[in-house]
């Protein structure tokens, strides 16, 4: 399915994947299922790969932030890029740099509190909690508050409004994006590569590893890794699944109707580029779920997640229309 000589084109010559034969060097490169000719660049995180003689070669660009995202009615992406669903109605770590290492001291944690967004028992963050050395911040209700404690260093930090969005910047490395609703991204510098943890997983580049508990130990359960995560050990822990499409079955054509915008052509500059099939999935569960009012915010939210992974892909949609979602969007950091 590559470029192979001698198999179906003349010796010396390669199968380009579209029906004709090239020279080695003028071999194309494939990147999520698209094909892209010799001397094409696309943007990965954050380098800039070329495709040279049917491979990649890739370098870095700017400041290399990786970034967590945590939106809608409980879906996770990690800072490797894993996809996943916890729905817990407790103070969960959404992640920290002391994670049991003797070594290590802690400079940041952010905590979320998730609680019931609709009668299904689906959970969106209400709340989350940024520990900066000795100072607290406390995002909440659209509002921000600042407490100073007692242990830890001085860390310095600014925060403006930008669009939608209160964006706070530490000294540290450590970034926070809020739309002042559901929606939380978490950027961190590569000095924290593979020395954080909590639910947004431990940023070595590999996702596999991911769901390291609390303890250490990896698991494959979502569940089993998000309750090890969670702050009080009062709290319940969560036991199953919730399918709020199955549970509100009235609703789920007009989610898939709605979330289909996703799949649609409004966005096809950016399918190759990033996989719209998650996107999709989440989009559905949080219109079926969010049963007690706020369907417009829960559509909007998981619609402005896909874009947002578009615009790190060097993949600009605007999709907002004075009928679907009219509040302004912004170009965000990565």
């Amino acid at each position: 399915a590559e470029c192979v000589s001698g198999c179906v084109c003349p010796q010396g010559l390669f199968d380009d994947g579209r029906g004709g034969c090239v020279q080695e060097e003028d071999c194309p490169c494939v990147h999520n299922k698209q094909w892209y000719s010799r001397g094409d660049e696309i943007t990965v995180d954050c380098k800039t790969c070329t495709c040279q003689r049917g491979g990649w070669t890739c370098t870095k660009v700017g400041v290399c932030y990786g970034t967590c995202t945590i939106y809608g009615s409980g879906h996770y992406i990690t800072f490797d890029g894993k996809f996943y669903d916890f729905d817990g109605s407790c103070e969960y770590v959404a992640t920290q740099d002391f994670c049991g290492d003797k070594n290590s001291s802690s400079s940041f944690s952010v905590i979320t509190e998730n609680v019931p967004c609709g009668t299904t028992g689906v959970t969106c963050s209400k709340a989350i909690k940024m520990f900066l050395g000795n100072t607290e911040l406390k995002l909440e209700n659209k509002d921000y508050k600042e407490i100073q404690r007692d242990i830890g260093d001085e860390v310095q930090y600014r925060k403006r409004t930008v669009g939608l969005y209160l964006v706070i910047e530490a000294s540290n490395g450590v970034m926070l994006i809020w739309d002042k609703k559901t929606t939380i991204f978490i950027k961190l510098t590569a000095d924290y590569q593979g020395k954080v943890c909590g639910l947004c997983g431990n940023f070595d580049g590999k996702s596999n590893n991911d769901f390291t508990t609390r303890s250490g130990l990896q698991d494959t359960s979502a569940l089993e890794f998000g309750n090890s995560w969670k702050q009080s050990y009062t709290c319940p822990d969560v036991t199953e699944e919730i399918l709020p499409c199955s549970l509100k079955p009235h609703r789920k054509s007009w989610a898939e109707k709605e979330c289909y915008l996703i799949r649609s052509q409004v966005f096809e500059i950016c399918h190759s580029k990033v996989d719209p099939t998650p996107f999709y999935e989440a989009c559905v569960h949080d219109a079926c779920s969010c049963d007690s009012g706020g369907d417009c915010e829960c559509f909007c939210s998981a619609v402005a997640a896909y874009a947002q992974e578009c615009i790190k892909a060097k993949a600009c949609v605007f999709w907002r229309t004075p009928d679907i979602c009219r509040e302004c969007t912004i170009r965000m950091y990565h």
